[in-house]
């Protein structure tokens, strides 16, 4: 562009002014978007409910730690939840109680997984009883992992490894109408135990899916987890929306740091949660990021009363 004034043609000037005044503008909300609290903007009143009449939420209680679950369970049911997971069985009395389903039944842990064969006796007897509690509890679904890689082994033998497993382990799953739910995981972040997980072997959701088609059944499904998706992948709605056959479980948090599904992460769940409600998805949208506010409760409406749609 010419320097001379002189030179700068009427389409210049306007393109100039034009382009000052949107990056003032966007300086200034910036600005001001800084200045607030996300704890007061936006937020739900205390009474809120959400209507669940096209989204069924539950909540992953550890993110919420070390709130009470005596404290966490009635919160829950009060803003319209109608499930948690990721607590101990000790409290799903308490939960039952209070209106609340188990929406997921812990499984194994994520780092022990059927990629490593010597641990497959052991991830059987464990599932089998995982399932027997689902049962037990009216719960559809157990959340189930590849592991960690297996230093030396080859990314063929460890695929063959886990699908070898859960064609072994997915008829006693059908026998009890319970569905298996292999997550997905990030391997990217590597700046909290529970905000990435270097070295897992099913990071790849592409992967993940081809070891679902290889056991081949309709009661061995996906996790998708859209903020581990969206760090491994991208695309996350349209991969919601190609993979939805193989889906049986969704978890939310914003990215980056697993924060709260507010205007301060890279995702837009308004769009999102707008796509799983137009889909044939029937089951549960998650909440599982960390709070960064200081009123965790209140972090958690927020979340509920954007995915009531």
């Amino acid at each position: 562009m010419p320097t001379d004034p002189s030179h700068l043609s009427r389409r210049d000037i306007l393109k100039s002014a034009v382009g000052t005044s949107v990056v003032g503008g966007l300086a200034m909300a910036g600005t001001a978007a800084a200045a607030e609290n996300p704890a007061t903007t936006q937020l739900p009143p205390e009474d809120f409910k959400a209507s669940g009449k096209r989204i069924k939420q539950s909540v992953m209680a550890w993110c919420f730690n070390p709130m009470p679950m005596e404290e966490l369970i009635p919160a829950c049911a009060k803003m319209g939840l109608v499930g948690m997971e990721g607590l101990d069985k000790k409290w799903y009395p308490l939960m039952k109680e209070h209106g609340l389903k188990v929406s997921l039944a812990q499984g194994h842990n994520f780092n022990k997984g059927p990629v490593d064969a010597s641990l497959h006796p052991m991830l059987e007897a464990r599932l089998k009883e995982s399932i027997d509690t689902a049962v037990e509890w009216d719960c559809k679904n157990v959340i189930t992992f590849t592991g960690m890689s297996v230093e030396g082994q080859s990314f063929e033998q460890g695929t063959k490894n886990c699908v070898d497993f859960f064609k072994k382990i997915v008829p006693y799953a059908e026998e009890k109408n319970v569905t298996l739910v292999m997550e997905h995981l990030n391997s990217r972040d590597d700046s909290h135990p529970m905000k990435g997980h270097p070295g897992y072997f099913g990071d790849d959701v592409d992967h993940c899916i081809d070891i679902i088609k290889q056991v081949d059944s309709p009661n061995f499904k996906l996790l998708f987890d859209f903020y581990h998706v969206q760090i491994m992948n991208g695309d996350v709605t349209r991969r919601f929306q190609q993979l939805l056959p193989y889906i049986g479980h969704l978890h939310t948090a914003g990215n980056p740091g697993r924060c709260e599904i507010d205007e301060n992460q890279e995702m837009n769940y308004a769009a999102i949660i707008r796509a799983v409600a137009e889909s044939d998805y029937d089951g549960y949208v998650v909440q599982e990021y960390i709070p960064t506010w200081d009123d965790k409760i209140a972090a958690l409406r927020h979340g509920v009363a954007l995915c009531d749609v």
